[in-house]
C-alpha cells in the first residue's frame, strides 16, 4: 500500500491503544514512524503492520520520561510526519500516588510533562516546516477533578490545556492541534476494573475516532459522544455539591 496520506508518527505504539492507532493509520495509507520505550515490542507491533499492510514502517525508541524528553526521537525522524499523534499515558494507583509522591511525579510525568514537551518540540519542527497535524490523546478525567483519581486526572487537565494552548497559538499557520479525549477504554492498562458498558469504548473505537477527526481536523473529539454531555454536567455541578458525592 502506497503512502497517499503522507507519513505519520505514533508515540506510545505498543500500547493497545497506539498500536490500534497505527494498524488504522495504517489502513488510511500512512508511511509509520513508531515510538515506544520497548524495542522488541516495537518491532513485533511494526513487523506485524509491514507484514498485513505492506507500508514502510520505521521503528524508534523513546522514553518521554528520558532526560532529554525524546529530544533523540526528533532528530531520529527522517522525514519529519505529517501526522503525529501522542497516546503515552500511565493510569497509575491513586492510592499509591497520595503516599508516594514519586509515584505521584511518575504518573504526573508520563501523562502531561512527557508528552506535553514532546508535543512542544513537534510542534516547533512543524512551525519551520509550515505544516502538520499533532493529536493528543487526553481524557475525560481531566475535566474535572474527582477524588477516585484526581493525581492522574490532574495530569491529563494539564495536558488537555496544553494542547487547547497550542491549538490557539498555531491557528492560522497551517498546523492543526487535536485533543481526543477517550473515556473508559479496555485495555490492559484498565484489565480488571468494573467500567460500564455503554461508556467503555475498544481501542480500535479510539482509533476509528482519531481517524476520523483527522479527516475533518476536528479540535477536540469525545470518542463516545455521551461523554460531552455528561461532562458537562459534571463540570454544572456547584462544588459545595460536588464534595459530597465523593465520586
Amino acid at each position: 500500500m502506497s503512502n497517499r496520506n503522507g507519513t505519520a508518527l505514533v508515540i506510545g505504539a505498543t500500547s493497545d491503544i497506539g498500536r490500534a492507532v497505527a494498524r488504522r493509520l495504517a489502513d488510511e495509507g500512512y508511511a509509520l514512524q513508531l515510538a515506544a520505550r520497548d524495542p522488541a515490542r516495537l518491532e513485533r507491533v511494526a513487523e506485524e503492520i509491514r507484514s498485513q499492510w505492506g507500508c514502510a514502517v520505521t521503528a524508534l525508541p523513546c522514553d518521554v520520561l528520558e532526560e532529554d524528553g525524546g529530544g533523540a526521537l526528533l532528530d531520529a525522524l527522517d522525514p519529519m510526519p505529517d501526522v503525529a499523534v501522542c497516546v503515552v499515558g500511565l493510569l497509575g494507583d491513586q492510592r499509591s500516588s497520595e503516599r508516594d509522591a514519586a509515584e505521584a511525579e511518575r504518573v504526573m510525568r508520563t501523562n502531561f510533562v512527557g508528552p506535553a514537551l514532546l508535543l512542544g518540540a513537534l510542534a516547533e519542527r512543524f512551525a519551520e516546516r509550515g505544516s502538520g497535524v499533532l493529536v493528543g490523546v487526553s481524557s475525560v478525567a481531566g475535566d474535572r477533578g474527582r477524588a477516585a483519581n484526581y493525581v492522574y486526572g490532574s495530569a491529563k487537565a494539564g495536558l488537555t490545556v496544553f494542547l487547547s494552548g497550542l491549538r490557539n497559538r498555531l491557528a492560522g499557520s497551517g498546523i492543526h492541534v487535536m485533543t481526543v479525549k477517550p473515556g473508559f477504554v479496555r485495555t490492559r492498562m484498565t484489565a480488571g476494573m468494573r467500567l460500564p458498558a455503554g461508556l467503555t469504548a475498544t481501542p480500535d473505537e479510539v482509533a476509528g475516532a482519531v481517524a476520523r477527526a483527522l479527516r475533518a481536523r476536528r479540535d477536540v473529539v469525545y470518542v463516545r459522544r455521551i461523554w460531552r454531555p455528561i461532562m458537562l454536567a459534571v463540570r454544572a455541578v456547584p462544588e459545595r455539591l460536588f464534595k459530597r458525592m465523593k465520586v
